[in-house]
């Protein structure tokens, strides 16, 4: 049986531009450049030069100062909440007439004064792949060989190392390059011609192999003797610093083990790394943020160097003018003028989502510095206050979403490194005093510990325990492990030297 009823409901729904604002503010100044790039290439009402009008003035100039005080929450209140516009759902007329919006929403300039620089650096150079396939080719190969040969270092990853199995190769081989093999014939190839190139310890299927690669091809000495034999026949011992086993088992010395150890630790145990151009892409950070000390005072200055000025088209201004006053449109004008008009609030939509960005990105790094003022005036990591999300979020009176959104991706320029934002957020902990301090604070005072600490007789957690709380820091020892792992630390046992 049929029934009708009233039903009511409250939904909250984000509009298309708000969304678009959520993604510019979340990405990093490099890939905030090719959105750029890609919406000019794909709206022809955006431009990235000044057009000027009869009188010569710049269509829709404005400054900074004047479009900051439209900024008043997260999102803003000038976005419609028009998803898409279907020419058989609305009247033509009463749509055209909604065209009036105000210049300071028709362009926007993206960086800073002091922006001089308008490049990024890249670097150029043959790849790791090439270095070694021009090396192969000065061996005396035939074609088939040398064909397994390329596919065989083809298969080397970053760091130099030939983690597949040969005979997961040789069918690899069969199937793509219709070359039948055997698995002798490759640990031929590997052994005595790609284990031989540079730098030396490539080809490796594990740690062992690539250091005693190395090893091999050094001066044989009595050092270098010792500790080919300790990898051989004592790597787990080794690896795991039974010292005192490898003293009774060789029946040496202290100082014999230790220049063993020597050679051992002077070698490279990820050879791939080693070649500057390798094949891992280079990325270079481009922080989002300067600040910078000027008389005692902190700066704070936003990046958005490689990005035009953007501006509303006056062509297509001129020419949704033009529709408009046109008087009984045929059905193609009407869809023309209906492109044009969608064209020019996109693009109104976009610049306005642009200047809003860089609203919420100072707004959000103004007060992170303000509430880090110690830190960034003295670059001590001991005066970096307790701080989470929604300490900013409250200040700054946006949701804990948005600040996150730029802590996460968005780097910063100081006078002591460039590093991510997020990495200022620490946790807070109370002191013996009752005073509240950071865990960074903390992490930094364990890093010297250790640092200091007799590395014949490393300090085990529950010692660092012990001495945090002489410090004023009542830490659990498991607490001490999580720092200490945090902080790549390792364990006593594997900081012990002999």
């Amino acid at each position: 049986m049929l029934k009708q009823e009233l039903l009511l409901k409250l939904q909250q729904k984000l509009s298309p531009q708000q969304i678009q604002l959520m993604k510019l503010v979340q990405l990093p100044t490099v890939a905030f450049e090719e959105r750029v790039k890609q919406e000019l290439e794909e709206n022809p009402a955006l431009e990235d030069s000044k057009e000027y009008d009869e009188e010569g003035d710049v269509f829709g100039n404005d400054t900074q100062e004047e479009y900051a005080e439209d900024f008043k929450d997260e999102y803003g209140d000038d976005y419609d909440e028009r998803d898409s516009i279907n020419e058989v759902d609305i009247n033509v007329d009463e749509y055209l007439s909604d065209d009036e919006f105000p210049n300071y929403k028709s362009y926007t300039n993206n960086y800073s004064q002091d922006d001089e620089e308008k490049n990024v650096p890249y670097a150029q150079g043959i790849s790791f792949y090439e270095h070694l396939i021009n090396q192969l080719r000065t061996f005396k190969l035939t074609e088939e060989e040398f064909e397994m040969g390329n596919f065989l270092i083809g298969n080397l990853d970053e760091d130099g190392y030939l983690r597949r199995a040969l005979r997961s190769i040789v069918d690899d081989l069969a199937f793509s390059q219709g070359i039948y093999t055997e698995e002798k014939v490759l640990e031929n190839l590997l052994v005595n011609y790609i284990q031989k190139l540079d730098p030396v310890g490539v080809g490796a299927r594990d740690l062992k192999e690539c250091l005693l690669i190395q090893l091999r091809n050094r001066n044989r000495t009595e050092e270098v003797e010792l500790a080919i034999d300790l990898l051989e026949n004592s790597f787990d011992a080794f690896t795991k610093k039974h010292y005192k086993k490898l003293l009774a088992k060789y029946g040496i010395s202290e100082d014999e083990l230790r220049d063993a150890i020597s050679e051992i630790e002077h070698l490279n145990p990820k050879p791939g790394k080693a070649y500057g151009g390798s094949t891992r892409i280079i990325e270079h950070i481009v922080p989002d943020f300067t600040i910078m000390i000027n008389q005692g005072e902190l700066e704070l200055t936003l990046n958005g160097r490689n990005v035009p000025e953007l501006y509303v088209s006056r062509e297509y201004a001129e020419m949704f003018d033009t529709y408009k006053k046109t008087e009984n449109k045929s059905n193609e004008q009407k869809k023309a003028v209906l492109f044009v008009k969608q064209k020019l609030d996109s693009a109104k939509w976009f610049i306005e989502a642009i200047k809003q960005r860089q609203n919420t990105l100072y707004a959000t790094m103004h007060t992170i510095m303000n509430y880090q003022r110690d830190y960034f005036l003295t670059g001590d990591e001991k005066e970096i206050r307790p701080m989470i999300l929604k300490d900013i979020a409250d200040i700054i009176q946006m949701d804990i979403s948005t600040v996150s959104r730029v802590a996460n991706s968005k780097y910063v320029n100081t006078p002591y490194g460039t590093f991510l934002i997020k990495d200022l957020f620490s946790e807070s902990m109370t002191n013996e005093d009752g005073e509240e301090v950071s865990t960074r604070e903390i992490k930094k005072i364990l890093s010297d510990i250790v640092g200091q600490e007799n590395k014949r007789k490393p300090l085990t957690d529950e010692k660092l325990a012990k001495m945090l709380k002489e410090h004023g820091y009542n830490i659990a020892r498991r607490t001490v492990a999580k720092y200490r792992e945090q902080l790549n630390i390792p364990v006593a046992r594997l900081r012990k030297v002999i």
